[in-house]
């Protein structure tokens, strides 16, 4: 019997496009706090849902460890738990009703239910714990298991329900100022041999997830800060490169994921970092998340790639200066093809996150943004829309323009949930025509490589060869119907009605 058993909700089996794409990452957030729990003296277990077939699974775990406490807590680190998806929310409430029925106090920790915890309470928590968890959750599992004594309401960062049945919310807990303090995740819980031999033989190498920060202090109109707020904290480069190097002589990554808002926004950080691993004789490639802006300091690009940098993923978002400044986005189209330019020169692959569907973008702004792909000609994209998440300024201006959802189901939704500027089946055509372009050229330069040296022709490049031909032959037509659905969002709506603009004028 384990005293407590921690799970999460995201099921990779249910995004479908990322199941396809297979690079399952551990759940850090959820490893950090059992090793919290672990540290108070609690014994614990962890259901690990990201490689599980359904909810099912949490059940049997259930049963084999038989908790008193059952706590799903969503890694905060993995960008689409904040997304919300509603396919991980059906699966949150299910398995909050399993551990009810087998006599679990149940408390819950993740962006959706802070937003929303009067949802996770009605399907049956016993506590939400809202924002930054771990303090919350140590001293909550103290008084639960009576090693302390107190009120419920006398507890920082819960939600719960009265014995009458009301609502209650304490106050804010104070976020965690020293990163250092908290314990090493406990990665001997997950199952790291599945996921290196997923990886192994999906991809050839075996990647980790790790997190040097938490929190952003920048202001993007758009981007939901339910956790950490505006507060911005990080670990020194010693802690980090400690997590490393028992990573590497433990579970020999070949490689690291760094799951950061924002790595090294302290000015000096990532030289401070990249010399100590340098001491250490210590490094494995990684791929990060940063800023254009941040990019550009004097020797940022330098020490990243002293560090090990592999790929850096930027938030470029749009090519249209417009929509940037519209986001509150603090960057400009210049540094985008700047910090591109200099990633590369430096060795290092570079990553765009692209944005569409913003309030104010047309056709002009979109062509913009595709024009910039063609000439900073990243490595790798990730496309999507606009999405309002509540408590940013951006849900603000469009709530009285959402509908019934206001949720995707899953990452490749990609539903216009307000009045966009276009409607959904536009933006998920034109996802299509980025891709299939970004992949002709990229298809079509790996290409022209392999032919400049013939000895080293493969079967690879004949793949290559298909690939171009294919996107090539399709691309066009792909356009033609993007085209079609290039209309904005009420005439569209009244074309697929199947009635002409001057019969629909008339319809009452």
């Amino acid at each position: 019997m384990s005293e407590i058993l921690f799970g999460q909700s995201y099921i990779l089996r249910f995004d479908p496009k990322l199941w396809r794409e297979m690079r399952p990452y551990p759940p850090l957030g959820c490893l950090i706090a059992a090793a919290c729990a672990r540290r108070a003296g609690h014994e614990v277990a962890l259901f690990d849902a990201m490689l599980a077939r359904s909810e099912a699974d949490w059940d049997a775990s259930l049963d084999a460890h038989q908790p008193a406490i059952a706590v799903l807590y969503e890694d905060n680190f993995n960008y689409l738990s904040k997304m919300c998806l509603l396919r991980m929310r059906s699966a949150a409430c299910a398995m909050i009703g399993s551990a009810r029925r087998r006599g679990c106090k149940v408390l819950v920790c993740g962006s959706d239910a802070s937003d929303h915890p009067r949802r996770y309470l009605d399907a049956g928590a016993d506590f939400v714990l809202v924002g930054e968890g771990e303090a919350t959750l140590e001293e909550l599992l103290s008084r639960l298991t009576g090693a302390s004594h107190g009120s419920f309401e006398d507890t920082p960062g819960l939600a719960f329900r009265s014995s009458s049945g009301e609502l209650i919310r304490t106050s804010r807990r104070q976020i965690i100022g020293d990163l250092d303090s908290l314990p090493l995740p406990a990665w001997d819980l997950a199952d790291l041999n599945r996921y290196r031999e997923i990886w192994m033989r999906r991809h050839g190498y075996f990647s980790l997830n790790m997190a040097t920060t938490r929190g952003c202090p920048f202001h993007c109109n758009w981007c939901a800060k339910p956790i950490w707020g505006q507060a911005y904290h990080v670990r020194s480069p010693e802690n980090v490169a400690d997590e490393m190097q028992r990573l590497q002589a433990r579970y020999r990554p070949d490689h690291l994921w760094f799951a950061d808002d924002i790595i090294a926004l302290r000015r000096g950080w990532m030289e401070e970092f990249a010399a100590v691993l340098e001491r250490r004789s210590l490094r494995i490639p990684f791929k990060c998340l940063s800023r254009v802006d941040l990019l550009l300091r004097p020797n940022e690009i330098e020490s990243f790639a002293r560090a090990g940098a592999e790929t850096v993923w930027v938030g470029a978002e749009s090519g249209s200066q417009k929509i940037l400044d519209a986001m509150d986005k603090g960057t400009r189209v210049e540094q985008i093809h700047q910090a591109a330019r200099k990633l590369r020169a430096a060795g290092i692959r570079v990553g765009f996150f692209l944005q569409f569907g913003y309030p104010g973008e047309g056709r002009r702004e979109i062509e913009q943004t595709l024009q910039m792909v063609r000439e900073c000609r990243p490595d790798e994209i990730g496309v999507s829309v606009s999405y309002p998440l509540p408590g940013t300024r951006f849900h603000e201006m469009v709530s009285e323009q959402l509908r019934g959802k206001q949720n995707w189901v899953d990452s490749d939704d990609l539903d216009m949930m307000y009045q966009g500027p276009f409607a959904t089946s536009f933006y998920r055509q034109l996802h299509r025509v980025v891709h299939k372009e970004f992949r002709l050229r990229k298809h079509a330069g790996e290409l022209l490589g392999a032919l400049r040296r013939p000895r080293r022709l493969r079967l690879a490049s004949l793949r290559q060869a298909a690939a171009c031909g294919y996107h090539a032959l399709t691309l066009p037509w792909e356009r033609m119907r993007m085209e079609r659905l290039a209309q904005p969002q009420g005439l569209q709506e009244v074309l697929c009605s199947g009635l002409t603009p001057d019969q629909a004028g008339n319809v009452d």
